[in-house]
C-alpha cells in the first residue's frame, strides 16, 4: 500500500523516510511495528496504523513487526492477542516470523532498569500513587522532590530485587526515572516505569509480580527490535522527549525514532477502547463484532472488504494535525469496492404479493439474469418466474401520489429482467388492508423490453412465489449525532442511535440466495450492499447484514 495518488505528494512520514534513506540514516534500513495492547478488538483507527506501518514498510522494501504491547496483566486476554493477529492478516498483511511480545523482553526489561538504577537514573520511591501524582504538579504548578529521590544506588537495588521477589504488596513501592523535577514538561518529573501488580499474566503466569510501565517498555522494545521509525498518534507528542531519554540512557549505536501522526476522528462514532468496551459489558451492542461497531471484527461482519479499509486509509491520508472525518468517506470506500465486486441479486424485504392472472397455473419458466450489469465475467444465474410473485410493499401505492413512477391500479412497470404487468385489482382485508394485487403480464416483453417500442418508467425488483424466507438486519449508524462524545455533561451512550438496527424476520430471497455462504456479499438491486452474516446465516437458513445503502440517506437527514 501507497498513501500517494496522482494529486497527493508524499506524506511527512515518507518524506523523513526517503531523507534518512538520502543520508544514510540507520543504514538505509526501513523498520516499523504495529504494537497495540490486547486489551480490546482493534477498531477503524488501528486499520488506519496497520495500513501506515505495514504499508512503509512494503514500499520502502522495509519489514514491519506486530508487537503485543503486554505489560499490563489486568486488562490483557489471549481473546484478544488471537483477534488482532486475525485483524491484520485479514487486512492482506503479514509480519512473516516476526511477531513479539513485550513480555518476551521482561527479563531484558528488568536487566535495564538495575542499570538505570546503577547509572543513578533511577530510584524506588515509596509515595503512594496519588502522592507522586501531587508531587509531579502540572503544567501550572512545579514539581517537588520525593523524599525518597536520595536513597543511594545499592538500596535502591536491594528494595527493587525485593520488589521482584514479591516481598511487597501492590503500590507499596513504585520505580521512577531519575530525571527533572523542575522540567517545563511534566513528563520528565521522575515518570514511574516498574509498578507493583500482584496478578497472572497471559503469557508468563505468576513469574513476575512487577510490570514495566508503557513508557519505559515501548521504547527498548523498539530498539530491541531494531526499530528504525516508531510511527505512533499524536497523544504521545509529548511523550517523545522520555522515548528518547530512556532510549539514550540505556541504549549504544543505532537507535530508533519516534514519529507522531494525527490518529482518526470519525463522525457517528467513539475510537476509544475504553468506551468500545463498555458498550460491550454493559450488552448495549452484542458483542465486539456487533455489525454497528467500528472495530475490524464488526466492520468484517458487517461486510466490509479489506480493500475498502485499506481505500479508505489512502483516501484520508497522513497528517500532523487532528481533523474529523466524515463517516461518509468510509462508506464511500465500501460502496466504490462493493459496486465493482458484487454480484446483483434480488429481494423483498415486505412482501406484496402479486398474482400474474394471465399467467399459466401450474408454470414456471427460468430467466437467466446477469450477475452483474458491467462484468460478464461474474456470470448469469437463473431465476424462476411464475403465476405468484412478491414485490416491496412499498413500491405500490392505490393512490399514487405525485412523482409516484412505481405500481398503481391501470399503470404498467418492468419486473427486473422479467415482463411488463399491470395492476388490474386490490385485494384487501376486513381491516382495509391491501393483502395482493392482481396483475396481468405482456408475453411479449420478456427480459423488460417491449417490441411495440412503448416505455414504462418504472422498474421493480421481485422475486417469484417459492422464494425462501430469509432474516434481513437492517444496519445503520450507531450514534444519532457526529460527536457522541464531545459532551462532556452528558454520558455519550445517551446518543446511540435507537434505529441503528432493524430486524426483518420475513423477508423473501431470491432462491440462489438461500444457499448463501457466511460471507458471501451482494447488491440486493434497489437497497443496497449486504453481506451473509459470518456466525448466524447457514445454507437454507440465510441471515444478512445491510453493509450500506446505495445512497447516503445521512445527507438527506443533514439537509433537512
Amino acid at each position: 500500500m501507497t498513501t500517494t495518488n496522482e494529486t497527493q505528494g508524499l506524506n511527512f512520514l515518507q518524506e523523513v523516510i526517503e531523507e534518512d534513506q538520502r543520508t544514510g540514516k540507520h543504514g538505509g534500513r526501513v523498520h516499523t511495528r504495529f504494537p497495540p495492547e490486547p486489551n480490546g478488538y482493534l477498531h477503524i483507527g488501528h486499520a488506519k496504523a496497520i495500513a501506515l506501518n505495514f504499508g512503509l514498510a512494503n514500499q520502502y522494501g522495509g519489514k514491519c513487526n506486530l508487537r503485543l504491547d503486554d505489560t499490563n496483566p489486568l486488562t490483557e486476554d489471549t481473546d484478544y492477542v488471537e483477534s488482532i493477529q486475525r485483524d491484520v492478516r485479514w487486512l492482506g498483511f503479514d509480519w512473516d516470523d516476526r511477531r513479539f511480545f513485550a513480555s518476551d523482553y521482561f527479563d531484558r526489561l528488568y536487566a535495564f532498569a538495575e542499570q538505570l538504577i546503577s547509572q543513578g537514573q533511577a530510584y524506588v520511591c515509596s509515595l503512594s500513587p496519588e502522592e507522586i501524582s501531587a508531587y509531579r504538579g502540572d503544567f501550572t504548578t512545579p514539581g517537588r522532590d520525593s523524599p525518597y529521590r536520595t536513597r543511594s544506588v545499592e538500596e535502591n537495588l536491594d528494595l527493587f530485587r525485593r520488589m521482584k521477589a514479591g516481598e511487597f504488596p501492590d503500590s507499596k513501592h513504585t520505580l521512577r526515572a531519575k530525571i527533572d523535577m523542575t522540567s517545563s514538561n511534566p513528563v520528565l518529573r521522575d515518570p514511574p516505569i516498574y509498578r507493583i501488580r500482584h496478578a497472572h499474566h497471559h503469557r508468563t503466569g505468576d513469574t513476575w509480580c512487577i510490570y514495566p510501565l508503557y513508557d519505559f517498555a515501548h521504547c527498548l522494545s523498539d530498539a530491541i527490535e531494531g526499530i528504525t521509525h516508531s510511527v505512533c498518534t499524536l497523544e504521545f507528542e509529548n511523550r517523545r522527549v522520555l522515548y528518547d531519554w530512556i532510549v539514550n540512557a540505556l541504549i549504544k549505536g543505532d537507535r530508533p525514532n519516534q514519529y507522531e501522526f494525527a490518529r482518526l476522528n470519525l463522525t457517528y462514532a467513539v475510537m476509544s477502547k475504553r468506551k468500545l468496551l463498555q458498550m460491550v459489558t454493559e450488552r448495549l451492542v452484542s458483542g465486539w463484532d456487533d455489525p454497528r461497531m467500528l472495530t475490524i471484527s464488526g466492520l468484517r461482519r458487517r461486510g466490509y472488504t479489506p480493500a475498502s479499509l485499506r481505500d479508505f486509509a489512502r483516501r484520508i491520508g497522513v497528517s500532523k494535525s487532528d481533523s474529523l472525518i466524515d463517516m461518509g468517506v468510509l462508506e464511500l470506500s465500501i460502496r466504490d469496492d462493493l459496486n465493482e465486486t458484487a454480484p446483483r441479486a434480488m429481494a423483498v424485504l415486505r412482501p406484496l404479493k402479486v398474482v400474474v392472472e394471465n399467467y399459466p397455473e401450474g408454470q414456471t419458466e427460468e430467466l437467466e439474469v446477469a450477475n452483474h450489469p458491467k462484468k460478464a465475467e461474474l456470470g448469469t444465474r437463473k431465476v424462476p418466474f411464475m403465476r405468484e410473485l412478491y414485490i416491496e410493499a412499498d413500491d405500490f401505492q392505490e393512490v399514487p401520489e405525485k412523482g409516484f413512477f412505481r405500481l398503481a391500479p391501470g399503470k404498467e412497470v418492468r419486473l427486473r429482467s422479467a415482463y411488463f404487468i399491470k395492476c388490474e385489482q386490490v385485494i384487501k382485508d376486513a381491516a382495509g388492508n391491501i393483502t395482493e394485487l392482481r396483475c396481468t403480464y405482456d408475453p411479449a416483453t420478456r427480459g423488460g423490453d417491449s417490441p411495440d417500442g412503448r416505455k414504462v418508467k418504472g422498474t421493480l425488483h421481485w422475486v417469484p412465489g417459492n422464494a425462501p424466507v430469509a432474516q434481513v438486519r437492517l444496519y445503520d449508524r450507531l450514534f444519532s449525532v457526529e460527536q457522541p462524545d464531545r459532551d462532556k455533561e452528558k454520558d455519550f451512550k445517551a446518543f446511540i442511535n435507537p434505529a441503528s438496527l432493524e430486524v426483518v424476520s420475513d423477508a423473501r430471497v431470491e432462491p440462489s440466495l438461500a444457499q448463501a455462504n457466511p460471507g458471501d456479499r451482494f447488491q440486493f438491486e434497489r437497497l443496497g450492499y449486504f453481506c451473509a452474516d459470518a456466525v448466524d446465516s447457514k445454507p437454507g437458513a440465510p441471515v444478512f447484514n445491510r453493509t450500506v445503502t446505495l445512497k447516503d440517506s445521512w445527507v438527506k437527514e443533514q439537509k433537512k
